[in-house]
């Protein structure tokens, strides 16, 4: 579904991404995980447009979307959170998952212009879909609260929301437990596992809470300073000297069992 090759960007002298390669497959779980700086939230967005590559390729479902802009390759098929909650603060929680719902829109601008038939039955079906959506992530009952006064993982979950409101074909989460205490972080792994059941995409996530990442993933894929480092199951990765010696440095690898 997604495929990523040779993914290099450099900052001045700073190599962020170097040379990544990286498959996920429909219905897949992948993590990208790596000590703080080895370059995980810039590969994010790397593969969505936010910044441009040096290097290298991004293929999704078999097309080039590589140096599309952002709202191109959402429409194309990505969905993301981020790291730092990007939620519009100032809107309700409906409005916010309606702004994508709105991206998708196919009327045209006399019919909005004039308020015709086919505006409103769109218009119905936007919001018939929101609010199924809010439903399925527990929030419909705040559906027109605004969205500042949620809890933070409340805001998680709308975020997530407004994702899975583009109709995408792989969902990057960044992070998505960051802030959570044990129970929040329990019911996101659990939703996080129904949602490729229900939905059917692959799931791309970066994460630091290492219970998670080896409870919910298929593969992990290891960064450091910007380079994979290793590849593999939880079982594999966990044991891998080079991830050890990320983690805990010099010394450590041979102590991994």
């Amino acid at each position: 579904m997604l495929q990523v090759r040779n993914m290099t960007k450099r900052f001045g002298g700073l190599t962020a991404v170097n040379g990544v390669d990286l498959h996920v497959s429909k219905g897949e779980i992948l993590s990208v995980i790596g000590p703080n700086g080895a370059g995980k939230t810039t590969f994010f967005n790397l593969l969505t447009g936010l910044i441009e590559p040096d290097e290298g390729e991004v293929m999704l479902d078999g097309v080039n979307i590589t140096r599309l802009s952002p709202h191109i390759i959402a429409l194309k098929g990505i969905g993301r959170t981020f790291q730092n909650i990007r939620i519009f603060s100032s809107m309700t929680v409906l409005e916010n998952v309606l702004v994508a719902c709105d991206s998708r829109s196919k009327t045209s601008y006399i019919d909005a212009l004039l308020h015709t038939p086919s505006f409103y039955k769109e218009e119905s079906e936007k919001k018939n879909k929101a609010i199924e959506l809010l439903k399925y992530m527990n929030l419909d009952s705040k559906s027109q609260e605004m969205a500042c006064n949620l809890s933070y993982g409340q805001q998680r979950r709308l975020e997530i929301a407004r994702a899975l409101a583009l109709n995408p074909l792989v969902l990057l989460l960044d992070e998505p437990a960051a802030g959570m205490n044990p129970s929040e972080k329990i019911r996101l792994k659990e939703m996080v596992q129904q949602l490729r059941v229900d939905f059917g995409f692959a799931v791309v996530l970066i994460e630091h809470d290492m219970k998670m990442v080896m409870n919910i993933s298929d593969r992990i894929t290891v960064l450091d300073y910007g380079t994979k480092i290793a590849e593999g199951s939880p079982q594999e990765i966990q044991n891998h000297p080079r991830v050890i010696e990320a983690y805990l440095g010099h010394g450590h690898a041979g102590k991994s069992k």
